[in-house]
């Protein structure tokens, strides 16, 4: 089993690089593991006082759960994958049953932040688009998917995303085995990343015979 680790800034085209490499792997060989789903459950605090919520902060995240449960897909165990809903802002009683892959992707803004995260890994990629593009696609997205306003975006932008960004995200780059600048938009990075996951490949194949 391979697992690979896929972190960057909100916005940075992590989910585009996942699906690139799924593309470049043999069907139904690949599981992926969104970070997002192991933000802490919040069910025993008022709605008003989730919406408060941090997301971009180490603490929102509840961290020995989603380790433990990488490290059960690497000895073979499948899990029970939580499933966060950002509407009522805490997790769902249903969740995601996820068996172990030959290949499992990592994903998160976080994904390279805690260290027994990281050693669980073999391979660790970090996404890296200026912030102005980032902005850019978040401020889309919100408002078009969840019907944020302009100002509160550009208030949560200064306040919270940025500052999240320069003291949490941007240092889990030193971490990085491999760092892809414009996310999805490197088309040559991409192809090479590709390259390298088909030999990850080839090789569980062999193993395998």
């Amino acid at each position: 089993m391979t697992i690979i680790g896929i972190a960057g800034g909100t916005g940075s085209g992590k989910t585009t690089v996942v699906r690139k490499i799924v593309e470049a792997l043999p069907e139904c060989s690949v599981a992926i593991i969104p970070q997002d789903s192991y933000y802490k459950d919040q069910s025993h605090i008022p709605l008003e006082d989730r919406r408060k919520t941090n997301f971009d902060h180490p603490d929102a995240f509840e961290w020995p759960l989603f380790v433990k449960q990488i490290n059960d897909l690497k000895e073979g165990r499948a899990i029970e994958q939580p499933v966060y809903s950002y509407i009522i802002n805490t997790r769902l009683k249903e969740t995601i049953h996820i068996e172990p892959k030959d290949v499992i992707i990592v994903e998160g803004i976080m994904a390279l932040y805690d260290k027994d995260m990281r050693d669980l890994m073999d391979l660790k990629i970090f996404v890296d688009t200026p912030a102005d593009e980032r902005m850019l696609r978040v401020f889309v997205r919100d408002i078009a998917e969840r019907d944020q306003q302009f100002d509160i975006l550009v208030d949560k932008y200064r306040n919270v995303l940025k500052p999240m960004h320069d003291q949490y995200i941007e240092p889990t780059k030193q971490y990085a085995d491999i760092i892809i600048p414009n996310g999805g938009d490197n088309a040559k990075a991409i192809a090479m990343l590709q390259q390298y996951v088909r030999s990850f490949a080839r090789e569980l194949d062999l193993k395998k015979l």
